[in-house]
């Protein structure tokens, strides 16, 4: 099942490209959460903390994000841009609310295990053409990976 993590954030009254730059210049990034039912709100991460949090974490983890002194929001990690020519700059997050009672599609890697038959007898290669699924499912029931037995399979 998947984990939970916790993220600050405030909420951030300016928005453009100046008022964006400026953020990441004291070290903050600009990130917006979002939903079915809910207006789209602004957003203001601590760099750091959001480095240290996408380090430990997958993409189907569940995020508790107490924005001030608000109740938190269950959000999952949309996405995460960055700087094309320094990678470790993250641009912006966006992140999507979610509701215990509803479905969401979301992509879970697939984990292969065992050896096929045909590479271990046959001399054959494995190759995965697919690396994720997407599958809809409650929020709290998010599996960190589908494992598939590759065993049986020969050339």
């Amino acid at each position: 099942m998947s984990k939970t993590a916790v993220l600050s954030a405030a909420v951030r009254n300016q928005n453009g490209k100046g008022a964006a730059r400026a953020l990441r210049r004291d070290g903050k990034v600009p990130a917006v959460v979002y939903g079915r039912g809910r207006a789209p709100e602004s957003l203001t991460l601590d760099a750091v903390a959001l480095e240290r949090l996408l380090a430990k974490t997958r993409a189907t983890t569940l995020l508790d994000v107490s924005v001030d002194d608000r109740q938190p929001v269950k959000a999952l990690i949309r996405e995460v841009q960055r700087n094309p020519l320094r990678p470790i700059d993250i641009l912006h997050v966006d992140l999507y609310e979610v509701h215990a009672d509803e479905e969401i599609a979301v992509d879970v890697p697939i984990k292969f295990v065992g050896t096929a038959d045909g590479v271990k007898n046959a001399g054959g290669v494995f190759e995965a053409v697919l690396h994720q699924l997407q599958i809809r499912v409650l929020p709290g029931d998010i599996p960190d990976h589908i494992e598939v037995d590759v065993s049986p399979l020969g050339l």
